[in-house]
């Protein structure tokens, strides 16, 4: 049952995006219209029959490219979206407005529109100690961002890292983040 309100989900690329397809069913049976956008590294993630899959669960194509001058959209506009996983780049790139593929330029039309965002980031140990990725989720938290982390209190959600391997990828919290969205007639959307 769709209820009118559109939710774009962002893959980037990692483990995590192969997993969607249990996410986006949870996201239409509680009455979002889901698109699936994924960034060029997210692609790499998501095989031909995992493509395939999300495209018969959503109805739409799944976008990982700018369309052509000219050409229609082929996705409905966006009330809502959920960045998972979200990868350092991603995280790093919104912050100062790089908008140089579909899913940042679309997530970057979403911060300035004051559409909501949940987003789960998923770097590895290594590059979530980086201070430029602290800086980032701060800055993305004063925005508005709501964060789903892997741990309270820890951005670092890697459980394919050394060391991490009892932190799971968020996605019940995901699902609860979703839930607490309040309906579109609530946030002033459209």
């Amino acid at each position: 049952m769709v209820d009118g309100r559109v939710l774009y989900v962002v893959a980037c690329g990692g483990y995590p995006a192969a997993d969607l397809p249990a996410f986006v069913e949870h996201a239409r049976s509680a009455g979002w219209d889901v698109c699936v956008i994924a960034t060029p590294a997210g692609t790499r993630f998501l095989d031909a029959a995992r493509l395939a899959e999300l495209t018969e669960l959503t109805g739409h194509p799944v976008r990982s490219e700018y369309k052509r001058p000219g050409e229609p959209d082929v996705l409905p506009p966006a009330d809502a979206f959920v960045v998972a996983p979200a990868t350092f780049n991603t995280v790093n790139k919104i912050v100062v407005g790089i908008s140089d593929t579909l899913a940042l330029g679309l997530l970057n039309e979403g911060l300035g529109a004051g559409l909501p965002i949940i987003m789960a980031p998923y770097p590895n140990s290594a590059l979530a100690g980086h201070p430029a990725f602290a800086a980032s989720i701060e800055t993305l938290r004063s925005w508005g961002v709501r964060l789903v982390l892997g741990r309270p209190g820890d951005p670092r959600a890697g459980a394919d890292q050394p060391g991490r391997e009892n932190t799971a990828f968020p996605w019940n919290d995901l699902r609860a983040a979703l839930a607490a969205l309040p309906p579109r007639r609530e946030q002033g959307i459209r």
